[in-house]
């Protein structure tokens, strides 16, 4: 066998990669001198295109802003502004610039929009009557040349600290691109740093929490590795590797993603990962690129140097099959990573390997459950409980395992197993829980499916069901959310001056289904008020059209089941 996979690598190793004529893996060509960089500061960066993150992939680079807000924004080359976005979390308020060369750059969590911009975001929310907008513009609308102010600073939406977020787009695929393919480079003298390496010896079943794994520590420094305990390490049949590895740069120690790693077999590339460009539709699919059990047993990225089969994303320009390797043949092997950074520096880890019979596999678990196949339309049900897996939503087969654990107080059903969370999927699942009506207090209306940990998953009431849609296994059962959202005056009271105020500010939440909507008045007339979703304080700014006087203030909260709370205060100005 691993004569057979040579061979093929010598056939692959032909092909139009990139990578495989230079030291940095690309699979097509950018404009280099096109963009500039969106702040006037020196380059240095918090996080790094295609880092890991939990449940995604980062999609840009993070500039640094001396962690504070208010440095100016400029557009990165001509074109026009072709979408505005305000986000409660996500990337809070953020700019999107359609380029003539074929790309969009995006830029996120700023604290505000230049006048022009701010005026058209101003005016749709009043249309709309929401302050969470996302509205596309036509091409002439709002024009852009290279450098123009766009926008200050800021840390807006789910951001810990101040920073600017910025992607550059396909704007036909949409795909994100890694901004350093395109010049806006960082400056990088420093080699990633590679941690524990990772062997798994599959012994002819999927990849699961199950799976057979042999951590080795890693020594080394200045991009060379080796093993802590160098020995040669016996192996048999299907096995995949893994790494841990991060970057740094020369004006940073922040721990930032790599860009490529490379796994060898006796000098031929098996499998290659690069955080070049992917599809959003791919970003969850970072829990098929690490091992996902490990990382919520010990909170550890393990990057595998294998594809999962039924995980289908850009960041794997190359693979021979999916980087398993198959050993049976008694001799001498060299498994080699090559990891780099966007810059090109280089750490490289050697393991001595030899094929033996002498391996003692642990046995196989012998099949729990139903066996789901990755590439087709599961389903699954009882009496009490459907489910429904679309194809494409899991990686790997799963031996499929359900069961039925004791009602939890206050509960509508019993609690119910669904396989579980060490097996991540792609997106979501449809899942119906018939409740126990005869129980006192049903009300379909507020039926909802949350999970062991207490998150409500939503729900609807149909054909006798409640349904939802997770996106991960686990334990679910059938709450009902009767009570309404709350609001907590900070800065207003009922008679009070508000004089002296510039906004009135209110913290508002839900224990339940979460906040569907919020709507303000004064006087009658409907107020933009924008939630803060770090703070969860709601707020309305005083324009011109509160004069001198008595006023009224009322504002009501709903959540998802339409549970409402209203808040009403009399203010004098």
């Amino acid at each position: 066998m691993i004569k057979k996979l040579l061979a093929l690598l010598l056939l692959f190793s032909g092909l139009a990669l990139n990578c495989l004529a230079q030291d940095v893996v690309q699979t097509r060509s950018y404009p280099k001198d096109y963009f500039r960089y969106p702040l006037d500061l020196p380059p240095k960066i918090v996080g790094s295109f295609g880092e890991l993150r939990p449940n995604h992939f980062h999609s840009g680079l993070d500039f640094r802003t001396n962690q504070q807000d208010g440095y100016p924004i400029h557009a990165a080359a001509d074109g026009f502004v072709s979408r505005l976005r305000v986000q409660f979390g996500g990337f809070g308020n953020a700019i999107y610039i359609t380029h003539p060369n074929g790309f969009t750059t995006v830029y996120g969590h700023l604290q505000s929009f230049s006048p022009e911009i701010a005026k058209l975001v101003h005016d749709y929310q009043l249309q709309v009557k929401c302050d969470i907008v996302d509205f596309n513009l036509l091409p002439l609308q709002m024009p852009v040349t290279k450098g123009q102010v766009i926008a200050i600073s800021g840390h807006t939406g789910a951001v810990a600290g101040p920073h600017l977020h910025f992607e550059v787009r396909d704007t036909e695929t949409e795909q994100t691109i890694n901004p350093q393919r395109f010049g806006l480079t960082i400056p990088d003298d420093k080699p990633p740093i590679l941690g524990t390496a990772c062997i798994y010896h599959f012994n002819g079943e999927p990849f699961s929490e199950k799976t057979q794994r042999e951590l080795l520590a890693v020594t080394g420094s200045n991009g060379n590795y080796h093993l802590l305990k160098p020995h040669v390490i016996e192996l048999n049949g299907d096995v995949g590797f893994g790494i841990t590895a991060y970057d740094i740069t020369s004006t940073s120690v922040a721990h930032n993603g790599v860009y490529s790693i490379e796994l060898k077999l006796d000098g031929k590339d098996v499998f290659t990962f690069a955080a070049e460009h992917f599809a959003f539709d791919q970003t969850h699919a970072i829990n098929a690129f690490i091992d996902y059990p490990q990382f919520l047993k010990s909170r550890q990225f393990i990057q595998k140097c294998f594809v999962l089969p039924g995980s289908k994303i850009t960041l794997y320009p190359q693979a021979i099959n999916r980087g398993v390797i198959t050993f049976k043949d008694d001799s001498l092997h060299t498994v080699e990573y090559v990891v780099r950074d966007v810059a090109g520096n280089t750490s490289t880890l050697t393991l001595k390997v030899k094929s033996s019979s002498n391996v003692q596999h642990l046995n196989a678990a012998k099949p729990a459950g139903i066996l789901f196949r990755y590439n087709q339309l599961n389903t699954f049900s009882t009496d009490k409980v459907k489910i429904s897996i679309p194809p494409g939503n899991l990686y790997d087969d799963v031996d499929f395992t359900f069961g039925e654990l004791p009602r939890k107080p206050g509960a509508y059903s019993s609690t119910y197993q669904i396989h579980n969370h060490y097996t991540s999927i792609n997106n979501s699942f449809d899942l119906w829980i018939k409740p126990d009506t005869t129980l006192p207090g049903w009300r379909a209306d507020k039926a909802v499916i949350v999970n062991s940990e207490g998150v409500c998953e939503g729900g609807a009431y149909d054909g006798g069901y409640v349904k939802a849609q997770p996106h991960s296994f686990g334990e679910y059962f059938i709450k009902l959310d009767t009570e309404a959202p709350y609001i907590h005056p900070i800065n207003i009271v009922n008679g009070g001056s508000m004089k002296a105020k510039q906004a009135i500010h209110v913290k508002i939440g839900d224990y339940g289904s979460g906040v569907k909507t919020y709507m303000g008045y004064i006087d009658g007339n409907w107020v933009l008020m924008k939630w803060d979703y770090k703070s969860k304080i709601l707020s309305y700014t005083f324009d011109d059209s509160v004069g001198a006087g008595k006023h009224t203030f009322e504002l009501t909260v709903t959540d998802q089941v339409n549970n409402a709370t209203t808040f009403k205060a009399d203010f004098y100005r």
